[in-house]
């Protein structure tokens, strides 16, 4: 379980800091796509939509869970909003791949948007709309976001920590 202390809550709060949860695929390069976004003060990969206790990637990976790999956004709406974070999210992975994105294929790694609110629900969905006029087939579940699950600490700004890039994102502008 995502365990923060006091001094971060305090920190968020004070500072009216926002949360959102974006799955898609593999979390390490949406996560490190995410953490290059002006406005973004952490991006932490982890767990969202299954019923497990403390649900590990072993549990995770087999897709059998209902978890998906998720990363859970901590912004500042004052520099970054909600849209413009869903605008991006929808422009560094594919939202019209089914079961999967590029060689992540499972349950485990669709496309979705968990959403904490109707606002949020409503900005999605609009979103969804005008990639469909504009010829997509989006396939991406918005969810109501329920308990977020840290990824464990190797999982965390992998792809910084091995001085990599994610293999199977590019960003294209949609919007």
């Amino acid at each position: 379980m995502e365990k923060i202390n006091n001094a971060q809550k305090s920190l968020y709060k004070e500072n009216n800091y926002k949360t959102a949860y974006f799955a898609g695929g593999c979390f390490w390069g949406v996560e490190f796509l995410f953490e290059k976004k002006k406005g973004v003060i952490e991006a932490i990969s982890g767990y969202m939509g299954g019923k497990l206790n403390n649900p590990t990637y072993e549990d995770v990976k087999n897709g059998h869970t209902g978890y998906l790999e998720t990363v859970k956004i901590i912004y500042d709406p004052n520099i970054i909003s909600y849209e413009v974070l869903s605008k991006y999210f929808f422009e560094i992975h594919d939202p019209t791949q089914e079961n999967g994105q590029g060689p992540d294929i499972g349950s485990q790694y669709i496309s979705a948007i968990f959403y904490n609110d109707e606002e949020e629900k409503k900005t999605a969905e609009r979103l969804k709309h005008i990639l469909k006029n504009k010829g997509y087939n989006v396939v991406t579940k918005l969810i109501p976001a329920t308990k977020f699950w840290k990824a464990e600490i190797h999982h965390q700004n992998y792809y910084s920590k091995h001085h990599k890039t994610p293999y199977c994102r590019i960003y294209q502008k949609k919007f």
